[in-house]
């Protein structure tokens, strides 16, 4: 049994370094106060042109992207409700970053979880997390890719992959596989791509707090996951985004094929 740990205190927020200046940005997943929201105020901040959010919550979504254009200007921020499970839907999201000329940084954030033992599991179950978590992705990449492709341009597909996708937990067999297979389709996208000056990484965060994660896990669970953190607290899901601007950024030029671990867990 791992003993918890006295937490240590969340840094100050990190200034902006104007590392996205003109880029052209689509992040999935995007409403409300998780990982992919923090993704595109990030994004905003460091000087991004355009942020287009997708998300299958449509109220949400509208008041996110209302609320990021009044404080970084409504002509940079796009939306359109999007279910990572359909395709047209993310050749929507990738039409409105066309029509301000193309998209430079596709995150892809969408994901979606559940706690059930293989032994109760069903395929329903299974089928359902394996579409929006690792299909999805998949989609995602591929509809990014060929836009990149077809336009010339030299762009980044940042994947959101999890520590469960490296480790075991109990009653995520269906996640940690769906996980798995978003690092395995990152390492070997890159390749693909690569001819075309195009960078596919992942990043895998461990916890990160929210609210929307609060209302989906026991308070037992989240004491027994952040007591697996060596800062005895859950990362802020600002911390998990700065991760990915710096994959969106010139400072990892050099970087593709890469999954990066942004997670404070105990080895």
């Amino acid at each position: 049994m791992i003993e918890s740990r006295t937490a240590q205190p969340v840094p100050a927020y990190v200034p902006a370094h104007g590392l996205l200046t003109e880029r052209r940005v689509i992040v999935t997943a995007a409403a409300g106060a998780g990982i992919g929201a923090a993704a595109a105020r990030r994004c905003l901040e460091e000087g991004a042109a355009l942020v287009v959010l997708g998300d299958t919550h449509a109220g949400r979504l509208e008041a996110s992207a209302a609320e990021l254009g009044a404080e970084f200007g409504s002509g940079r921020v796009r939306w359109a409700v999007c279910d990572v499970t359909v395709e047209e839907h993310i050749e929507a999201l990738l039409d409105l970053a066309e029509e301000a000329g193309g998209v430079d940084v596709m995150i892809n954030n969408a994901g979606l979880g559940g706690t059930v033992s293989i032994l109760e599991m069903t395929d329903e179950q299974w089928s359902k997390v394996l579409d929006v978590t690792l299909t999805g992705t998949f989609r995602s990449v591929r509809g990014a890719a060929r836009r990149m492709v077809r336009n010339g341009t030299k762009g980044v597909i940042i994947n959101n992959a999890s520590v469960i996708g490296w480790r075991a937990q109990e009653g995520q067999a269906h996640y940690a596989a769906a996980k798995a297979g978003v690092m395995a389709l990152t390492r070997s996208t890159a390749l693909d791509v690569a001819p075309y000056g195009i960078r596919v990484n992942a990043v895998s965060p461990s916890l990160a707090m929210h609210p929307f994660l609060a209302k989906v896990t026991s308070d037992e669970l989240l004491e027994q996951l952040t007591s697996r953190e060596a800062f005895g607290r859950a990362a802020e899901p600002w911390e998990i985004a700065n991760v990915m601007v710096f994959l969106a950024s010139g400072y990892s030029s050099y970087m593709t094929g890469e999954v990066v671990s942004v997670s404070s867990q105990q080895a």
